[in-house]
């Protein structure tokens, strides 16, 4: 693929360590392209990982885990996106497991990844962990993605209900995450319905997007303190996605703040004016 100097969809991105001290250890990229010289078909792609691992290992792995994660998925040709996806965080994976085994310093740490990838109008998702990827469409929000945690799984087995979920002391216990000794399974369940079923979910992936949906991934550092009725009125009565993404983080740190907080938040916009149709996808994302 090739980069370009805009994307043809609308971003903002913010991340704050947050109130009490520690290192930042979330890690983000957004990246913008069109699939070739002769295809000027445009894509946006976008990765959020959060670090695992004390003595700032957590910060190295999630470093490792976007620069790999990125670095694959700007080098394909974007024809497939899941399959790209799919090898890209193995590779990812596999980078942070040989650097936890090779130093003792980063011995154990690992990252959770959630990549949206749009090219033209059509989503793509995958996820390991529980950084996660919510929707907006029509004022309402779903969360497309499934934690991959202890809770997550006690909730789906009725060992817990799912307003036992917050607060409970098993709640940052990952099941899946980048860096472990067997690679991880890639999730590509996109969840347009909590009535859906996991084949259901999968066979979602490259969905039509429409004018004036909302795309939010986030660290668990904003789900910790803000629910997701909350995330949607904040987006919703927002003047910008910058402002958006601006009171999200703040409405974290105002409950005490106590993780880092990253969010990327995605916009779809109206159709092109006609005289930027007429200039060309590829003119017009070069910034020609």
């Amino acid at each position: 693929m090739i980069r370009t100097q805009r994307a043809h969809v609308h971003v903002a991105a913010l991340s704050h360590p947050g109130m009490t001290g520690k290192n930042n250890e979330d890690r983000f990229a957004v990246l913008s392209h069109v699939l070739g010289k002769d295809d000027p078909t445009p894509s946006l792609f976008a990765v959020l990982c959060d670090g695992i691992g004390g003595h700032r290992s957590g910060e190295v792995a999630a470093d490792l885990a976007v620069n790999h994660i990125s670095e694959a998925v700007s080098n394909s040709d974007g024809r497939d996106p899941r399959a790209i996806l799919e090898d890209a965080i193995h590779a990812a994976s596999n980078a942070i497991a040989h650097h936890s085994a090779s130093d003792n310093d980063h011995h154990g740490m690992g990252a959770t990844c959630a990549c949206v990838w749009i090219v033209a109008d059509k989503l793509y998702i995958a996820f390991v962990g529980d950084s996660r990827i919510y929707f907006l469409r029509g004022g309402k929000i779903q969360q497309l993605t499934t934690d991959h945690t202890w809770v997550q799984e006690a909730v789906e087995k009725n060992l817990i209900k799912p307003e036992d979920v917050r607060g409970h002391p098993n709640v940052h216990v990952i099941r899946r995450y980048l860096g472990s000794v067997k690679l991880p399974e890639v999730d590509f369940r996109l969840k347009l319905s909590d009535s859906e079923n996991s084949i259901q979910s999968s066979k979602n992936q490259g969905a039509p997007l429409q004018p004036h949906d909302v795309l939010l991934l986030c660290s668990d550092g904003l789900t910790d303190m803000v629910y997701a009725d909350e995330i949607q009125q904040i987006i919703l009565e927002a003047d910008s996605l910058k402002t958006a993404a601006q009171n999200l983080v703040a409405k974290a740190n105002e409950r005490g703040g106590h993780d880092n907080t990253t969010v990327i938040l995605i916009s779809i916009p109206k159709p092109r004016p006609v005289e930027e149709k007429k200039k060309g996808w590829m003119d017009w994302l070069l910034g020609e």
